[in-house]
């Protein structure tokens, strides 16, 4: 039986690390976690937030996630809003969830995020 969710890995082109340092560590606020020694040689980074952990993979025919996503709950959805704005990220809140305050944006190479205020997540409500 699961009981509960350990990681969510997204894809990224070669060489990306430093552009998803700036944002998933920058932007985001996310600390970076040290990768096992035995998986350095494979690229890519992890990330680790309240909750959560984000692994960001290396995928030699790169493409973005533009429809598969993870979805972040953010303490400061509007505040988190500025900052992506202020980097030049986009962030384009959506109403179409009665109940849910909610907006999405894209990491540098084009994956979809969504950002879900605090409280208003599935995951939230029991």
């Amino acid at each position: 039986m699961i009981s509960g969710l350990d990681h969510v890995q997204l894809a990224i082109p070669r060489g990306g690390e430093e552009a998803a340092r700036a944002f998933y560590g920058g932007v985001l606020g996310l600390d970076e976690r040290e990768k096992p020694f035995q998986l350095l040689a494979n690229g890519g980074l992890w990330f680790e937030g309240e909750g959560l952990q984000l692994h960001l993979g290396v995928e030699a025919d790169f493409e973005p996630g533009r429809k598969a996503h993870v979805a972040l709950i953010v303490r400061d959805l509007d505040g988190l809003g500025m900052n992506l704005r202020a980097a030049g990220a986009s962030f384009e809140p959506d109403d179409r969830v009665p109940g849910r305050t909610r907006a999405y944006t894209a990491d540098p190479f084009g994956n979809r995020i969504e950002l879900i205020a605090d409280g208003d997540g599935f995951s939230q409500r029991r």
